[in-house]
């Protein structure tokens, strides 16, 4: 890399050390050789920004601006070094400077900046803009509290507070000079200018400032840096000098303090009334910062705001930052003095909506109260254009359509009204996107049919992608170094070139340094349980791992059945099940949901009537690793032989762990939900273990759910389920898996548990008869990787700069290497 040398390395290293630590370099610790390295990085991270500036500028490109409430990014170290090409070059320079670089990477915490796959698909989408040299920018929160750090306290989960030391992060720059004073609460005056024209006057506002802060987002190469902007809420005024000075000093902070906590915490509570107001805040300000600061940097270059679609795109990932419909439009009309119909026009070109989720429980809606006191400017500009789309309505499917227009609305009647943002996004939008190819249908069929039907050419699909930069090269190095001695370096930046490998499926040396491979990563995983959790398992048994967040839907409650049928199965039949078994999970669930953390329960009951018996844990062992993050994510990926993606057919947007599973060679196990159906067009029905009812057959069968009818058929479930009625697992505990018990027996079940039981045990069998076969399964874990480069979030973000924002990549001479 042409910016970088180990001199002036060493000597932005020993700076740091020396002025901004105020240490003689004898007494750095560990962690400050880790702040001292990534300050050093930074600095040459910052002179690629600046020059990928310069060339945005001077060839005019139109930029992207990716709106998000989550950026899952990880670990920023390790990713940016192999990014910039130098993490080998830098770990033998510090080596000779007496520092480990695995250990420094290891001492960095990974950043509070989101919770789940919503987070961790933006982060990608980040990757590839920079790895594709396009001009792409992210917007989101400066969290100083992730969601939760997870602990389990006999067998519960136990939510604590997940710091990220973010305003000592040589990684994050604050931009000082900057900031957007931005007006909250208060009251609309109505008003008439000097024609008699309606002049709406937001009075008795509040006003809390957005700080910027940067985040440098290095590509592949290292020849684009693009930035990831996160906002920190602050106070306009420290304090209230005369109230301070009258001697009430904590109402003097009050303001400050209440300014403050917008940014404090990934999610607040919603239980209570100010956490819900809190959490809407907190969307409020995202959207205000982020659409000041686009149009700030657009004003610098343009003058005139109509030609803004032309210069900016503007997506919403989900629902959360749906509020920027209103808010553009309240800039162009209020502040920009724009006439309702031109604004109104640049809003949709500039804005595109992605949807994450077919649960409508999951679609955000808001309380009319609630926007009425936090943004009543933004609610009448709401109705304004509910009005306005609701007569389009009316004259394009005629007036006395009803029900259709009640649900089309962006105004949910009812006892207390409410903003359906979904419904906002919609039609604010001029694209309207699924993240899998079947979800996308879902959402044009089942979840807003109507709006296809008035707006068809609006809505299409993108299935998501992930990074192979993060998700082979950085979590699995030694694979990535098995794919380039095979098959070359350029699959990194074209992942499609992976499925070269395919001629290697039959080479007994390349099978077995692959198998090789896959061992090391699980005898690395087997010794960081036994350090986390205390619990040895055998890494010649198959890892079987389903890593998410804890859903019913996601139905980590159909996998601990199937254990418990194996614990049955050995310890009262004394039946040999074959290959012997570690199966694992990770996740977080929801602080409030009672449902998810009485699975949680369940898994680790299982798991010590399992793992405590001599009869049985030869054959089998069940672990549970707490607090779910990327970077226990980069150790569990590479080191899986099953990949579970189980979810309820129709229920699964698309998944992106299911791809990072498949990449790194492990066999899904799963249903047709999700991307799980593209994987299983890309590797072949031969690579999976496909089970269960499909879309259609979910559809059709949920009316008429009758779980007593399956545990009628199969004596194995039945005794699964009697045993977990039975205070089997919860002998210290009676009763506490009735509810789970009882949701398994009610035809409401959504979830469908038993109607999928027997294939799926049956699916499981298979996969224990066929890992006993070793050439085999490698062969076919093999073309898992080599026929998963479709999942490159490359070629995703491709196709939304091709077909949605219309931008293009600014280096056309394409040096790989």
């Amino acid at each position: 890399m042409a910016y970088f040398d180990f001199t002036s390395f060493e000597v932005s290293f020993q700076q740091y050390v020396k002025y901004v630590l105020g240490k003689p370099l004898a007494e750095a610790t560990q962690k400050d050789q880790l702040n001292a390295v990534s300050y050093a990085v930074g600095k040459y991270l910052m002179d690629i920004h600046f020059d990928t500036q310069k060339r945005y500028e001077k060839n005019q490109a139109k930029q992207v601006y990716y709106l998000s409430m989550e950026f899952l990014i990880g670990r920023l170290l390790s990713n940016n070094l192999l990014n910039l090409g130098i993490f080998d070059p830098c770990a033998r320079f510090l080596k000779t400077q007496g520092m480990d670089l695995e250990s420094l990477v290891e001492e960095e915490q990974d950043p509070a900046l989101g919770n789940g796959g919503l987070g961790r698909l933006a982060a990608c989408f980040l990757d590839s803009m920079a790895s594709l040299d396009m001009p792409g920018c992210g917007y989101g929160l400066n969290y100083d509290y992730g969601l939760f750090r997870q602990e389990i306290v006999n067998g519960y989960q136990q939510e604590r507070p997940d710091y990220w030391p973010n305003r000592s992060s040589p990684w994050l720059i604050r931009r000082s000079g900057e900031q957007y004073v931005l007006p909250i609460y208060g009251k609309i005056e109505e008003r008439q200018d000097e024609n008699g024209r309606y002049v709406p006057v937001w009075t008795r506002q509040k006003q809390f400032v957005g700080r910027p802060h940067d985040i440098m987002i290095a590509g592949h190469r290292g020849r684009t840096v693009n930035r990831l902007r996160l906002f920190s809420a602050s106070a306009s005024q420290d304090f209230d000098i005369d109230i301070f000075n009258d001697g009430d000093y904590i109402k003097a902070v009050g303001r400050k303090i209440q300014s403050e906590s917008v940014t404090k915490i990934l999610y607040p509570s919603d239980s209570k009334e100010t956490g819900r107001e809190l959490r809407f805040v907190q969307e409020y300000f995202l959207v205000a910062c982020a659409v000041r600061d686009i149009l700030r940097h657009f004003e610098t270059r343009h003058s005139d705001v109509e030609h803004l679609p032309e210069h900016v795109a503007i997506q919403l990932n989900d629902t959360h930052p749906a509020l920027a419909v209103a808010e553009l439009m309240r800039i162009l009309v209020d502040e920009k003095n724009l006439i309702w119909e031109t604004a109104w026009d640049v809003t949709v070109k500039t804005l595109a909506f992605t949807n994450h989720t077919l649960l409508p429980e999951a679609l955000e809606t808001w309380p009319v109260f609630i926007l009425n006191k936090v943004v009543p400017r933004h609610l009448q500009i709401i109705f304004e254009i509910n009005r306005r789309f609701i007569a389009g309505v009316k004259e394009r499917f005629g007036p006395d359509n009803h029900e259709m227009i009640a649900r089309m609305s962006i105004i949910q009647e009812g006892h207390e009204q409410k903003v359906r943002m979904a419904n906002l996004a919609i039609i604010g939008s001029h694209s309207v996107n699924g993240v899998a190819r079947i979800h996308s249908e879902l959402v044009k069929k089942q979840l807003v049919p109507e709006f296809y039907s008035m707006w068809p050419e609006k809505f299409n699909n993108k299935t998501n992608g992930v990074t192979p930069r993060r998700w082979i090269v950085a979590c699995n190095p030694e694979l990535a170094k098995l794919i380039t001695d095979a098959i070359g370096r350029r699959w990194i930046a074209d992942l499609d070139l992976i499925w070269e490998l395919e001629a290697f499926q039959n080479d007994p040396g390349f099978l077995d340094r692959y198998r090789a491979v896959k061992q090391a990563n699980k005898r690395s995983l087997a010794a960081y349980i036994e350090q986390t959790v205390s619990e040895t398992v055998d890494p010649l048994s198959i890892f079987d791992i389903q890593a998410k967040r804890i859903h019913e839907y996601k139905r980590q409650l159909l996998n601990i059945l199937h254990i418990i049928h194996l614990y049955l199965s050995v310890k009262e039949d004394k039946k040999d099940i074959g290959s012997p078994r570690t199966f694992i999970f990770a996740g977080k669930a929801a602080p409030g949901y009672h449902t998810a953390k009485l699975i949680i329960k369940l898994i680790h009951n299982v798991a010590h009537a399992v793992n405590t018996d001599p009869a049985v844990n030869r054959q089998l062992k069940v672990v549970f690793l707490p607090d779910y993050r990327v970077s226990l994510a980069e150790r569990l990926i590479p080191a899986a032989d099953v990949s579970e993606q189980i979810s309820t057919a129709g229920m699964e947007a698309s998944g992106t762990g299911n791809m990072k599973f498949a990449m790194n060679g492990a066999l899904t196990i799963g249903t047709l939900d999700g991307a799980n159906i593209e994987i299983l067009e890309q590797v072949g029905e031969e690579n999976m273990y496909i089970f269960g009812l499909n879309v259609d057959e979910v559809a059709a069968l949920r009316p008429r759910y009758q779980p007593r009818e399956f545990l009628e058929k199969d004596e194995r479930l039945r005794r699964v389920i009697y045993a977990l009625r039975s205070d089997r697992f919860s002998s210290s505990e009676p009763g506490i898996f009735r509810p789970l018990f009882n949701n398994l027996m009610s035809p409401g079940d959504s979830y469908l548990n038993f109607a999928d039981f027997s294939a799926y045990v049956a699916a499981q069998e298979a996969i224990a008869t066929d890992f006993q076969q070793p050439d085999k399964w490698s062969a076919r874990t093999l073309m898992n990787t080599a026929r998963t480069g479709f999942f490159s979030s490359d070629r995703t973000i491709k196709a939304y700069a091709n077909e949605i924002w219309g931008i293009q990549t600014q280096i056309q001479e394409k040096d790989l290497w």
